[in-house]
């Protein structure tokens, strides 16, 4: 959300793998901490977690920079813990924090006409693919959304650069 969102100074940490609150960072026998290393997958070993590095938190790290200096627009709620905004019509974002489903909820979005790749199930591969979800967004700017209660992001975001052409 805070990548989402235009409020406040973004800081992305990265953590450790610890199993107790008084273990400190990852460190050799001399207690010198050991750098994260970076396996054949992309991930960190060496006890780093490194959350900087997970796709949606990168993905979002991209969003926010497409969308510095657009506001808000085209807010939508259901009065809990499902939201979803436009920054300008360059993007739009959705969460869904709650304990159900939404089911094809219609949004009206700021972004244009178009079919986009989900940042945070996927990447535009092609032109014409993507490896996530795809959102269509239709000629009045509305959006049919489903995100799941049990999606591990409860989260769907799209922006420009990011549409995908039908073949």
């Amino acid at each position: 959300f805070s990548l989402a969102h235009p409020y406040g100074i973004k800081r992305i940490m990265s953590s450790y793998d610890y199993q107790d609150t008084h273990q400190g960072p990852p460190a050799d026998s001399e207690g010198n901490i050991i750098s994260p290393g970076i396996d054949a997958t992309g991930n960190c070993t060496n006890g780093w977690i490194c959350e900087h590095r997970w796709h949606a938190i990168s993905s979002m790290v991209d969003f926010m920079g497409i969308v510095d200096n657009e506001s808000i627009s085209s807010w939508w709620d259901n009065g809990k813990n499902q939201i979803a905004f436009s920054r300008g019509s360059k993007a739009f974002v959705v969460f869904n924090l709650d304990n159900y489903d939404m089911k094809n909820v219609i949004i009206k979005t700021s972004m244009k006409e178009g079919l986009y790749c989900d940042i945070i199930s996927g990447t535009k591969t092609s032109e014409t693919s993507c490896s996530g979800e795809l959102l269509e967004v239709k000629y009045d700017g509305s959006v049919s959304v489903y995100l799941s209660k049990d999606d591990p992001n409860g989260v769907l975001a799209i922006h420009v650069g990011q549409e995908i052409q039908l073949a």
